[in-house]
């Protein structure tokens, strides 16, 4: 059986870069879901640099939205899956829930997190190895706007799905990885037992 690992971080905190060395170490057959869609110049210098560090012999699968079923399709004949980024991948279901009167629609966050969920099922249960990124968005000032607001706490929800299906969870903070998981798992334990 595979592994889901998490791999989170804040914006530039080194989490990519992280997750890509950890996915080369894990073996050579690797396949990088890219979540990333280039809706200006900016964003296209981003996906280019990234491209530009990855390995030419990896296989580069573009999905912006259909990740559990990208994960059964390639989650056995992959040794290894690099899913970059969840947080993006969010804010692409999440503007697909905006309505015409610039809201989400109703139920929009269980759809969504149902979708993190079959996500979450989906990498840990395939034969590969399968690193999710994902940004930590709750660290900073709050959202000027109710969307922004909206998308913070999705962000947050969904990293915690992810986090309790993952085997490993790392955070990456200035380019250095803190397995957070494992100590994290005996904290909790440790609680409930005093309650």
């Amino acid at each position: 059986m595979g592994e889901l690992i998490l791999v989170t971080g804040a914006a530039r905190s080194g989490k990519s870069s992280f997750a890509e060395k950890l996915a080369a170490g894990l073996g050579s057959q690797v396949a990088y879901i890219a979540t990333a869609q280039a809706f200006d110049l900016e964003m296209e210098e981003r996906i280019k640099l990234h491209r530009s560090r990855r390995p030419a012999n990896w296989l580069t699968i573009e999905e912006p939205v259909a990740l559990p079923e990208t994960l059964v399709r390639y989650g056995d004949s992959s040794r290894v899956i690099l899913l970059d980024c969840v947080t993006l991948w969010l804010s692409n279901l999440l503007l697909r829930e905006i309505g015409t009167e610039g809201e989400p629609a109703e139920g929009w966050q269980g759809r969504i997190l149902a979708r993190v969920q079959e996500l979450a099922e989906a990498a840990s249960s395939g034969l590969a190895t399968v690193i999710c990124v994902s940004n930590e968005v709750g660290w900073g000032i709050v959202p000027e706007d109710k969307l922004g607001r909206l998308y913070r706490d999705l962000a947050g929800k969904a990293n915690q799905v992810l986090a309790g299906h993952a085997g490993r969870v790392y955070l990456v903070v200035a380019g250095y990885p803190l397995e957070i998981k494992s100590a994290g798992s005996r904290i909790l334990a440790e609680l409930e037992e005093k309650c």
